[in-house]
């Protein structure tokens, strides 16, 4: 099968993958927000956010790497300034996720949290990749 009937495929799995990624990275926001906005908050929770976040998240954020990076070659869109914008966009988006995963494993462990709340760049840089993915300014 060749690179260009695999292509659709590619980008459907992609776009799939950064939902689950994007959905899991803004649910975690609002929910260590809403952790360290109530006193007390129960570990119970957090454990349970943790499952999902490693189960999901997690493995949705690798494969958005992995297809993205396969799609990336394929269009052979390295040299691209859109595609570098959108990397670096995408960078810091996998950085939150590792920062929010720290504070959720604490929490989990029965530890405070400080306050957290960076859904708004979160849904920017969102915002960003997509304008950037579509119009490949």
């Amino acid at each position: 099968m060749s690179v260009a009937a695999l292509y659709p495929w590619l980008k459907a799995l992609h776009v799939a993958a950064a939902i689950a990624f994007a959905g899991g990275l803004l649910a975690l926001s609002v929910f260590l927000a809403a952790a360290a906005a109530i006193p007390g908050s129960v570990p119970g929770a957090a454990r349970v956010m943790r499952r999902w976040d490693r189960a999901v998240t997690t493995p949705a954020m690798l494969l958005v790497w992995a297809f993205g990076l396969a799609l990336a070659l394929s269009g052979h869109w390295f040299g691209e300034t859109w595609l570098q914008a959108k990397l670096a966009i995408v960078v810091v988006l996998s950085g939150l996720h590792g920062v929010q995963s720290g504070y959720l494993r604490r929490l989990a462990g029965g530890a405070a949290v400080p306050s957290w709340r960076p859904a708004p760049f979160i849904l920017l840089g969102i915002l960003a990749i997509a304008v950037l993915a579509v119009a490949k300014p």
